[in-house]
């Protein structure tokens, strides 16, 4: 019989549960319970993983008697889906409870070609009828400034790790198990925060017969772009690497750039010939995911630019490597794209204001202080791309 995992069989149900979190609590509970007089329809639960956001919502629809309707970010990819699932739920009264709360888990997790959904969401906000509860783990990303304007904010900390460990202990008492104090502590400490961890670690030791012999590494919660390509360029392929990049603070465009510019560092002859030919499949990935909206395909575009990068070499390479930021290129892509976003913006505006492209583009200056409205943004439909790039580019 599978064991029941025990994050999930001990995940609380009441605030009095939730430990190491009173002011979350507190502020969940206020907002929820006050959601009617407050002028922000939108709550952000940030912080590292493992610290409570999503059972935080969770517990507090159990509590307030409140049904809950659970989107994440992979359902923030499809506007249409947004406005057929989404909207209806914002709408209409709960079938069973006498009210609702809307979830939006990891908002985010979405990538670049996402924003039309966030717009979306944003404008969702504006007239919903329920609470919307919104969690992620880097809410500071300049994607979401709109997001941020629009929303309360209330930041989870990492939980003491003597919190932790009162948790761990209680449920081995639960379990009827017993580990030795000092490797309850090992677990506490070395889960830097991320409760969750913690108690899968807990539940891996309880299950060995000398629980003692188990090794815990800290928790790489974030790894920089130079420590990944060491990883990819110089390591041997493993399922690990599949998903390195996901641990990366940047986006996939930006990386492709990095991975493009340092492989002649690494690799000469056939290993650079397999290396380039396997980075060209990932732009042919890419330009399927834009022009088709294939989304399904992100994944082969980060096992081709993790393992397939990884797997061209021979040996496992060693020495150290100083790789390059990627100026040149990264300054001509980042330019294309604040072009396009420009041009774009000058298409709309044109065809609303009935003047010539040529025209809006060289106005775009006076347009841009125009576009401080809201209002012409809404009547615009400028997608949330385009409302970063006007905030953001002076």
């Amino acid at each position: 019989m599978k064991k029941q995992n025990w994050v999930e069989k001990y995940r609380p149900k009441k605030f009095i549960e939730i430990k190491g979190q009173p002011l979350a609590i507190e502020k969940v509970n206020n907002f929820i319970k006050t959601f009617k007089f407050t002028k922000k329809k939108a709550l952000i639960l940030h912080g590292p993983p493992g610290t409570g956001k999503t059972t935080l919502a969770h517990v507090a629809a159990n509590e307030l008697d409140c049904e809950i309707f659970e989107l994440n970010a992979s359902d923030l990819r499809n506007k249409k889906k947004l406005q057929a699932i989404l909207k209806p739920a914002l709408e209409q009264q709960s079938l069973i409870k006498d009210s609702k709360i809307i979830l939006v888990d990891e908002v985010d997790g979405i990538s670049v070609a996402d924003w039309g959904g966030l717009a979306e969401l944003l404008s969702l906000i504006e007239f919903t009828k329920y609470p919307i509860i919104i969690t992620a783990n880097d809410i500071w990303n300049k994607k979401l400034n709109t997001l941020r304007r629009k929303a309360e904010m209330m930041q989870l900390k990492e939980i003491d790790y003597k919190t932790i460990k009162e948790i761990l202990i209680e449920i081995l008492k639960k379990e009827n198990k017993l580990i030795k104090d000092d490797l309850l502590t090992t677990i506490s400490i070395k889960a830097k925060g991320d409760l969750r961890a913690a108690i899968n670690d807990l539940q891996t030791a309880a299950h060995l017969d000398d629980p003692s012999t188990i090794k815990f590494d800290e928790r790489n919660k974030e790894i920089d772009i130079f420590n990944a390509l060491r990883l990819v360029f110089k390591g041997k392929p493993n399922n690990e690497l599949l998903k390195i990049f996901d641990s990366v603070k940047m986006s996939i465009d930006e990386i492709i750039l990095w991975v493009e510019e340092n492989i002649p560092l690494e690799y000469h002859g056939e290993e650079l010939a397999k290396a380039y030919d396997r980075l060209s499949k990932v732009d042919v990935f890419k330009g399927r995911i834009y022009k088709q909206q294939y989304w399904r395909f992100l994944v082969y575009e980060y096992a081709l630019l993790s393992y397939g990068i990884a797997a061209s070499k021979k040996d496992v390479k060693t020495g150290f490597t100083s790789y390059k930021k990627p100026t040149r290129i990264l300054k001509i892509w980042l330019n294309n794209r604040r072009t396009m976003k420009k041009k774009s913006i000058a298409i709309k505006y044109a065809k609303h204001a009935h003047v010539s492209l040529k025209r809006a583009m060289r106005e775009f200056p006076i347009i841009k202080q125009i576009m401080t409205n809201p209002g012409i943004r809404k009547e615009l439909k400028l997608t949330e791309e385009e409302i970063i790039y006007l905030d953001t580019h002076n």
